[in-house]
């Protein structure tokens, strides 16, 4: 076509335009996909109640039922020094505590002085006839070194404390954070002013929210 002057008119390329947004379309959906990437791994953060565990039946079950609350994780013993206290103590917990808002969660282990030796129908029995425990009971596990399962893996690494005898304790808030861990030694008496602490801080939440 000829422009006024009588010479030809150059209509624009359109390929270079094209040449440049192709790769910049493809860059920034390369970024949207990293972002959501990131954002996803952040979101699933592990934290204790995103493990899953197998519990006193054989059941494979979700911690994630006791986000929300309280948690004290033991690893219990049968034929321990400490299992007349421990039981005792954490029963009277678990009954003026729980369970809205609290749990003792104990994970039988056979690690230490072999003093866990029965089978987990056995262990159940025994902790509900002789102490009537109410709480959670999960099957026998190990919980330090190579083999221990993942939940305790995490409740030692948040706190550089690995279970070295039965009847250790660590406390897990709502969240599923781990706050502190206690060895064999620190009766569940000691342990008791942290976890209504914890479990008072909830109750106030829920009112705050009505």
């Amino acid at each position: 076509m000829l422009d006024p002057e009588g010479s030809v008119e150059h209509q624009p390329s359109s390929s270079f335009p094209r040449v440049i947004l192709i790769p910049l379309a493809m860059l920034l959906a390369i970024a949207a996909l990293l972002l959501l990437a990131f954002s996803a791994t952040r979101q699933k953060e592990p934290d204790f109640y995103t493990f899953k565990v197998v519990n006193i039946r054989g059941k494979l079950v979700s911690l994630e039922k006791y986000r929300g609350s309280v948690s004290l994780v033991v690893n219990v013993a049968s034929e321990c020094g400490y299992t007349d206290s421990h039981y005792k103590a954490l029963q009277q917990l678990q009954r003026d505590l729980g369970p809205y808002h609290f749990n003792v969660l104990a994970f039988p282990c056979n690690q230490f002085g072999q003093q866990e030796p029965d089978t987990n129908k056995e262990i159940e029995s025994f902790a509900r006839k002789t102490y009537g425990a109410s709480f959670p009971m999960f099957s026998k596990i190990a919980v330090s070194g190579a083999g221990a399962i993942p939940a305790f893996k995490y409740l030692i690494d948040s706190t550089g404390e690995e279970p070295t005898w039965n009847f250790w304790k660590y406390l897990v808030d709502p969240n599923g954070k781990v706050v502190k861990a206690w060895d064999s030694t620190v009766p569940v008496e000691e342990i008791r002013p942290h976890v209504t602490d914890l479990v008072r801080k909830i109750i106030l939440k829920k009112k705050d929210e009505l």
